[in-house]
């Protein structure tokens, strides 16, 4: 008989409550957990799928009192069909190409982000993160991650895309462009980029995060159609008037007894 150590147990912790920074005048918690070990590929995959995040070596999800606003969302890409918007930002970025390299920071992509963070998100933490800050975002990943960067002209760098490696499929932790080209939508590109990533590697999904209907950063999600939301731990098809923005959909996801 082949002896087969106990498997680790996972624990899991709640923080402290915080303001939420997607919707005003709402508290946000999160269940956090640690993702360590010869197992963290595997954990990882099973938190991912269950509607966790990943930063650094922790995994985390809202579990935000009287709130479920926050939606995990994934793009099936075998049945996704960009609209006519999509494909014209498409079309606008042709010239850009797309490189994976090993998850290293580098200074040439530090300058971007701080600029990035400098004009989109002057008012949060990030905007104050130092190199060694950066560094740890981008290297601190038990499990396989990438940063795709994006070149334009004379191999100019005007966005990246930290990518993790699922068991089915892609998941985008974190992207910024050069703020300066905010019209051609490098953000929504890089999404576009990454599903035809994963349907080039036969996975099946691209994990965006959550989808936050009530919040002006996060509800443009829903515009990758067809897309899965996870609703009551079973992952489901979002309707087209559930997407609809500001009709307050969130509230048609989950029972009114939630949270």
């Amino acid at each position: 008989m082949t002896y087969k150590p106990p498997r680790r147990p996972q624990f899991f912790y709640t923080t402290a409550p915080l303001p939420c920074p997607y919707v005003s005048g709402r508290t946000e918690r999160k269940v956090v957990t640690e993702i360590t070990g010869p197992d963290a590929d595997r954990t990882h995959d099973r938190l991912s799928r269950a509607g966790f995040r990943r930063s650094h070596n922790i995994a985390y999800a809202p579990v935000c009192p009287s709130c479920q606003a926050c939606v995990p969302i994934r793009i099936p890409v075998s049945t996704f069909v960009p609209d006519r918007g999509l494909r014209r930002i498409a079309r606008a970025n042709a010239g850009i190409e797309g490189f994976d390299v090993p998850a290293r920071a580098t200074a040439e992509q530090f300058q971007l982000f701080q600029r990035y963070q400098q004009a989109r998100h002057s008012d949060g933490d990030m905007a104050t993160m130092s190199f060694y800050d950066y560094r740890a975002m981008i290297e601190d990943t038990p499990i396989e991650t990438t940063i795709t960067e994006f070149r334009g002209a004379s191999d100019r760098l005007i966005g990246g895309c930290l990518t993790d490696r699922l068991g089915d499929g892609l998941s985008a932790v974190y992207s910024f462009f050069a703020p300066e080209l905010e019209r051609q939508s490098l953000g929504t590109y890089a999404i576009l980029w990454l599903i035809d990533r994963a349907r080039a590697a036969g996975l099946p999904y691209v994990y965006l995060g959550y989808w936050v209907p009530e919040s002006r950063k996060m509800a443009y999600k829903a515009r990758f159609r067809p897309c899965e939301v996870l609703v009551q731990g079973t992952w489901r098809m979002l309707t087209d008037s559930e997407a609809r923005p500001n009709e307050g959909v969130a509230a048609d996801l989950v029972p009114e007894t939630a949270g």
